[in-house]
């Protein structure tokens, strides 16, 4: 509300709310940052343990149902990846969601890429 009385109004959208509203302040996940292609999955839902967590977190826990990358997260909840981010650190830190890295796997060696391309040139 501003000092008028009045409220923050988006004639499409209704309230505006600030993504530091809905964060806390803060600007990066508690634990591991999240990766892009990172895939989440719901663990549990139940009442007991949503406790406390505000509607976006219910609302990406429950399109966490099914895995989805963070990414399509972000784009499904409509709010800047840093904020999905964030609210997805809490869900993790809480044990609502697993996180799967798709960015922090081994690279393969180079004597099997090289051998692969040595068969394709076979080819």
């Amino acid at each position: 509300m501003t000092s008028g009385g009045e409220m923050w109004l988006d004639r499409d959208a209704g309230p505006v709310v600030r993504s530091y509203a809905l964060t806390r302040g803060r600007s990066r996940p508690p634990g591991a940052t999240l990766g892009l292609i990172d895939v989440v999955a719901a663990v549990s839902s139940s009442a007991m343990s949503t406790r406390g967590l505000g509607p976006e977190h219910r609302r990406l826990l429950d399109l966490c149902r099914a895995p989805a990358a963070v990414a399509d997260l972000a784009s499904e909840i409509d709010l800047p990846l840093g904020v999905v981010r964030v609210l997805l650190g809490d869900l993790c830190e809480h044990g609502l969601v697993s996180v799967v890295s798709t960015t922090r796997r081994s690279v393969p060696q180079e004597s099997v890429l090289r051998s692969v391309l040595d068969g394709l040139r076979a080819l």
